[in-house]
């Protein structure tokens, strides 16, 4: 992308479909086919959807949680170079529950011009969707998988905008239950299934309705999970 090798290269962070393969941007379209070097969390996704979308193969660099330090400095080594990078995840924009925090802080740091660009994210679809008031609202990531559990949950419960989550699946029918046991039965929360794919599925109601939901025998459990809770009233 950058015709001059002398200056520095740019990090763009490009967001990816979840699901629906044509929530993809036109801008989006331009950065992957333009950049010299792709930064992905998982090389063999990225070329598939390379090929979907009818792109060029890019050199691909694998970028996850335990190898982000040494692969930070190769991104660098090469905007330095002059080449220009895309960061992708697995699915989504790229930080949101996904690695590349430490990639930007040293592209920030390193005085590299990092671009963002708008695209597809599951929480936004997910609380405008809710019914739930969009205006406040904090966004809590994955639970812990063991240790801080427990204040995690409590963390959401005590939440006093909008507090959204995302679930497993085969953590869902759990995390609800516990969930139950610290809020009042009228409070209001939305479980929203599979976000762009053929079956997305959003079920409302409030808490206890919600937990004889995923108790029940014909509840379909399967897929990526985004809850959403109303928040405390005082």
């Amino acid at each position: 992308m950058n015709d001059s090798r002398t200056k520095k290269g740019k990090l763009f962070i490009v967001p990816t479909p979840i699901g629906n393969l044509k929530d993809i941007t036109l801008r989006a379209l331009d950065v992957l086919k333009d950049v010299d070097i792709i930064a992905t969390e998982d090389t063999r996704t990225c070329g598939k959807l390379l090929k979907l979308l009818g792109l060029p193969k890019k050199e691909l660099v694998s970028y996850y949680d335990s190898v982000e330090t040494e692969k930070s400095a190769l991104v660098l080594s090469k905007l330095n170079e002059g080449l220009d990078v895309a960061l992708v995840s697995e699915a989504g924009t790229p930080l949101i529950s996904d690695p590349g925090y430490k990639l930007v802080r040293a592209c920030i740091e390193g005085g590299f011009e990092v671009i963002p660009l708008p695209g597809a994210t599951a929480f936004v679809p997910a609380l405008v969707g809710s019914g739930l008031p969009p205006n406040e609202f904090k966004f809590f990531g994955f639970p812990p998988k063991k240790k801080g559990y427990k204040k995690f949950l409590e963390n959401v419960v005590e939440e006093t905008s909008t507090a959204i989550v995302y679930v497993s699946s085969h953590k869902i029918k759990k995390f609800i239950n516990d969930l139950s046991e610290l809020v009042v039965p009228e409070r209001r929360i939305c479980i929203c299934r599979e976000i762009t794919k053929f079956n997305e599925q959003f079920i409302r109601g409030n808490i206890s309705e919600i937990v004889t939901f995923v108790n029940s025998s014909y509840a379909n459990l399967k897929g990526e999970f985004v809850v959403v809770l109303e928040g405390k009233r005082s």
